[in-house]
């Protein structure tokens, strides 16, 4: 276990940089249009998994295949794009503009279980959905129990375990 020194300033530096977050993307929409262009947004993220998969979401309403990206390195997906406000023309007065715009990038971790190889995405009207496949774990095997004064073998379930749940029991064991 690792000592962690007490920093009193901590929850003041955090409140610090919420309010900071929150003048620099939120009001830097209101005041005229050349900051409307630079204003960040993040697109809203759906993430859900069944036995075979984890599927993520997102909405990226009225952007083109070519202004996003999506990787994984590492066991992380990133998914990082730029949403540009186009003026239509120098007469137009927008009197409110209420779309967020701008560059964005989110970052998931994988858990251990994903195969990133075996990734499938597609964006179909303004959602994107990447699909990562499930690793095979090891199946669960019947092990016989043999002993010398007993007539018949003795059968115990085995059941599958990955091998971060294996390494975690290891751990929590001390080690041994």
């Amino acid at each position: 276990m690792s000592i962690i020194r007490y920093d009193p300033f901590r929850d003041l530096r955090s409140l610090q940089d919420e309010v900071n977050r929150l003048f620099s993307t939120n009001l830097s929409r209101v005041f005229g249009d050349e900051n409307i262009a630079r204003g960040a947004w993040t697109p809203s993220v759906d993430i859900y998994e069944n036995k075979d998969q984890i599927v993520l979401e997102a909405e990226l309403p009225g952007m083109s295949r070519e202004e996003f990206e999506v990787t994984v390195e590492n066991n992380v997906l990133t998914l990082r794009g730029e949403r540009r406000f186009e003026k239509r023309d120098e007469s137009d007065n927008y009197h409110r503009v209420e779309r967020a715009y701008g560059t964005f990038t989110r970052s998931f971790t994988l858990p251990q279980t994903v195969s990133p190889e075996q990734a499938i995405a597609e964006y179909k009207n303004g959602v994107l959905r990447v699909t990562l496949a499930k690793r095979q774990e090891i199946k669960a095997r019947r092990i016989e129990i043999k002993s010398d004064g007993a007539t018949q073998p003795q059968t115990i379930e085995a059941t599958a375990e990955t091998e971060n749940a294996a390494q975690n029991k290891k751990e929590a064991a001390g080690g041994r």
